[in-house]
């Protein structure tokens, strides 16, 4: 018998992997372009969901973006089809907030959410190989996005209604999910977007990322991934002694929420200042800025009767022993 193409075997393996512990009858939807990553992602689902006892089915969203794009969509889908899985396509509008490609993610994401929640499936795979993760990472230490955007993206995360987000190719280069489309006889679409240099994210990929392997030599991109794997180990670690000291720390207040400024000042800065985000965001829904966190940690550290501080969604003041978190408004 003639030996399995290595770049089969090894996207075979990482979603065999990936979708493992799933339980026996469960649903899973792939994210669906037509490019070479989530091809690969999908042809290798549609091997091992089988073998797993697993359903499998694809949802491809259309942006609209693109003259065309229509076409696309329906490549991908009757592609999803000729392997054996249930193929969806959806058309969405897509806003302006933040930027086209910011707003275009939303937009799936939100497609792919509900899609899930319809098929009740477990878990949706989305196709991000080892070089998005560099690009990720070099983009987010560019920006001084600080420790959790240098994380990059999670294998697996779970949201608040239970679905698992999954990356089985994040350990994968690039090339190996096109090697995958031409040993399988899959004809990928090249999204021109990806060429297109006024976006960071291409010009990262085809500007600094070679750049930084001619000069500094190959494994940079593995290098930047290893780094994304061991900061959110670090992150797992202290967001595990945040949840045992938050409990002790912190009440209720009226229209708001207080912390103890004594256990605050007792913590070192890395955990003082997760604390504080995670006070914000668990009870107001919004993100600190670095220069946010610092300043309202200023309020423990270097207090010398300064006054309210303004954030997104609320106040913080210190009162008394204790630094009190109030809704905007009130």
């Amino acid at each position: 018998m003639p030996s399995l193409n290595p770049a089969i075997a090894e996207i075979r393996l990482a979603v065999r992997t990936a979708l493992a512990d799933l339980p026996e009858g469960s649903t899973v939807v792939v994210a669906l372009s037509g490019g070479a990553d989530s091809l690969a992602l999908a042809a290798a689902t549609a091997f091992e969901a089988s073998k797993l006892g697993l359903r499998a089915g694809t949802l491809t969203v259309d942006h609209g973006l693109q003259e065309g794009s229509d076409a696309v969509a329906a490549a991908a889908a009757r592609t999803a089809a000729g392997l054996g899985l249930d193929a969806l396509i959806v058309k969405v509008e897509v806003g302006v907030e933040g930027g086209p490609e910011a707003a275009a993610r939303e937009a799936r994401y939100g497609v792919l959410r509900d899609a899930a929640a319809d098929a009740g499936a477990a878990a949706v795979l989305l196709g991000h190989t080892l070089d998005d993760q560099a690009e990720t990472v070099l983009l987010g230490l560019a920006r001084g996005s600080g420790a959790a955007s240098l994380q990059g993206m999670a294998p697996v995360r779970e949201d608040e209604r239970g679905l698992r987000w999954v990356r089985p190719l994040l350990g994968v280069r690039r090339e190996t999910t096109r090697a995958f489309c031409a040993a399988s006889d899959l004809d990928p679409w090249d999204d021109p977007h990806n060429a297109e240099g006024r976006f960071a994210r291409v010009r990262v990929r085809e500007r600094v990322l070679p750049v930084l392997e001619e000069e500094l030599g190959p494994g940079i991109a593995e290098a930047l991934a290893r780094t994304a794997e061991q900061l959110r180990e670090d992150a797992e670690a202290f967001d595990e002694m945040i949840h045992e000291t938050i409990e002790d720390i912190v009440e209720h207040a009226e229209a708001g929420i207080s912390v103890s400024v004594a256990a605050l000042a007792a913590n070192p800065a890395a955990l003082r200042n997760r604390i504080i985000r995670l006070v914000v965001d668990s009870e107001f829904g919004t993100s600190l800025t670095r220069t946010q966190t610092v300043e309202v940690a200023r309020l423990v550290t270097d207090w010398s009767g300064q006054g309210p501080i303004d954030l997104p969604g609320c106040s913080a003041a210190r009162l008394g022993g204790r630094i009190v978190f109030t809704a905007a408004g009130r």
